[in-house]
């Protein structure tokens, strides 16, 4: 009963981020929003006993991840943007594609079978996952961090292209 309670506050703070992040007009109060929801999800995998996870999340996501989103935002100067509101086709779309996802969630929820017997523990602690990510996923690896560098590359030229425009004018 205790572990019920304590998921339903955690689940009310990672909606609270997770919602904090989509209606935040300021750029910077998004993204923190997202760092309290990637926290949140890390307390989640400690309820599931999976510290490794959680602090694999905590470093990488809301530690990494959101720095780079941090400076590439403090970079291009973006904090507010003025005009950033959808217009009303995109939120029809949007809330009829959100109510067909929720849908199919509690259909599948509601029809698929529940597992028979005890489900076994895989032993997946950090030296396995270590050598899986280092020998079969190299090359994804490799390539995303190829991908983050040449985003932040543009994130540069493009300030710096922007700059150099307002002080040509």
């Amino acid at each position: 009963m205790g572990n019920l309670i304590v998921f339903i506050i955690i689940a009310a703070f990672a909606l609270l981020g997770a919602v904090g992040t989509v209606t935040s007009r300021n750029a910077i109060y998004s993204a923190l929003f997202l760092v309290l929801n990637m926290a949140m999800l890390a307390v989640f995998y400690v309820l599931l006993n999976a510290p490794f996870i959680a602090m694999v999340q905590v470093a990488v996501y809301a530690g990494a991840i959101m720095v780079l989103f941090v400076f590439a935002i403090m970079l291009l100067g973006a904090e507010r943007l003025p005009g950033m509101l959808p217009n009303r086709p995109q939120v029809v779309v949007a809330l009829v594609l959100g109510l067909v996802i929720l849908g199919l969630l509690v259909f599948s929820l509601f029809t698929a079978p529940l597992p028979a017997g005890d489900i076994e523990a895989i032993d997946a602690g950090p030296v396995a996952v270590g050598m899986t990510l280092f020998e079969r996923y190299v090359l994804p690896l490799e390539v995303t961090s190829i991908l983050l560098l040449v985003a932040m590359i543009g994130v540069v030229v493009f300030r710096a292209r922007t700059r150099q425009r307002r002080e040509d004018a």
